[in-house]
């Protein structure tokens, strides 16, 4: 039986109001400091994998060396971290709480369901920025997907769900196989997929890569019915190019963008600040005369046009 239930009430003061997102690790619920009155989220392990034996040990430990390295970072393009428990018998990070919007819904309300070069550069670069930071600090997000970003109404990006994928993905076997679906699998490296270990930084490049793909053409760079063939485009297919899908990019874009999907890690950019580098001639330049007018909301490339500007909407 589901141990969280609405209006359970964790380490004395974090109430479960309502499920934001469900997914084969647990859910992801609103709730509400009731000390501090303020909106949170709460993202709480299932039961069933607080059972399996390794959660005894090992992993549980694990789980809160990821939960603390998470909460260390501070990065405007990461969601924060404000607390956690890690026991035997709860398991959950408590994150800001982000306004706004995932990114699939961003790039599926477009013109033809495909993002102007500007818009994407915009995301990929925020991406980058957030990455870098996590990085540095050792930590490989393994799961990013539109899902898992978020775009603000002012139009920065935040990366969701650092801290806790890279612990269950390594927690059982089984979690892997029984866990993905066409959405994980869409975004995941060749190394991922293949199961080698240890992973780097570069296995979120590739996501990267396949996000930006995403959003200048409307679908992942791979794209199937059955999880089987998905992995074996990943491992076996080459990168397909922005050109042949009437993408009207530079050649540099271009030629970055399927760099990031390189098979071998060691065939792609080296790092996320590489990555920012190479975006950062696409990215959209300052208009500070747009300061006082209002824009679209969840609009990515607002930070570059107005940087730290006001929130006019």
């Amino acid at each position: 039986m589901e141990q969280f239930a609405a209006g359970r009430v964790l380490r004395g003061r974090y109430r479960l109001d309502r499920i934001l997102g469900r997914g084969a690790m647990g859910h992801v619920w609103q709730g509400t400091d009731v000390y501090l009155e303020r909106h949170v989220a709460v993202k709480t392990v299932a039961t069933d994998l607080l059972a399996l034996p390794d959660w005894r040990g090992t992993a549980l430990a694990r789980f809160e060396r990821e939960a603390k390295a998470a909460a260390r970072l501070d990065h405007a393009n990461i969601t924060t971290v404000y607390d956690a428990a890690v026991t035997e018998d709860v398991c959950c990070l408590v994150m800001q709480l982000v306004d706004g919007t995932t990114l699939d819904n961003v790039v599926d309300g477009a013109d033809d369901g495909r993002l102007p070069v500007p818009a994407a550069v915009s995301v990929a670069a925020q991406l980058c920025s957030g990455l870098s930071a996590a990085h540095t600090a050792g930590l490989v997000h393994r799961d990013l997907k539109p899902q898992n970003v978020m775009v603000r109404a002012s139009g920065l990006v935040k990366i969701l769900d650092f801290g806790l994928v890279k612990v269950l993905s390594n927690t059982d076997p089984r979690l892997t196989m029984t866990g993905e679906t066409l959405g994980n699998v869409a975004y995941a490296s060749p190394e991922l997929l293949s199961g080698d270990e240890p992973l780097d930084g570069r296995a979120d490049l590739y996501a990267v890569g396949c996000l930006l793909h995403h959003m200048l053409t409307g679908h992942p760079p791979f794209h199937s019915q059955g999880i089987a063939e998905l992995v074996t485009a990943h491992l076996t297919a080459a990168p397909p190019r922005l050109v042949d899908h009437g993408v009207d990019a530079p050649s540099t874009l271009q030629d970055l963008a399927r760099a990031l999907l390189a098979k071998r890690p060691e065939d792609r950019p080296a790092s996320a600040v590489e990555v920012y580098a190479a975006l950062a001639p696409h990215l959209p330049g300052p208009e500070p005369e747009l300061a006082a007018r209002r824009m679209p909301p969840e609009d990515p490339r607002r930070p570059f046009l107005v940087p730290q500007g006001p929130v006019n909407q």
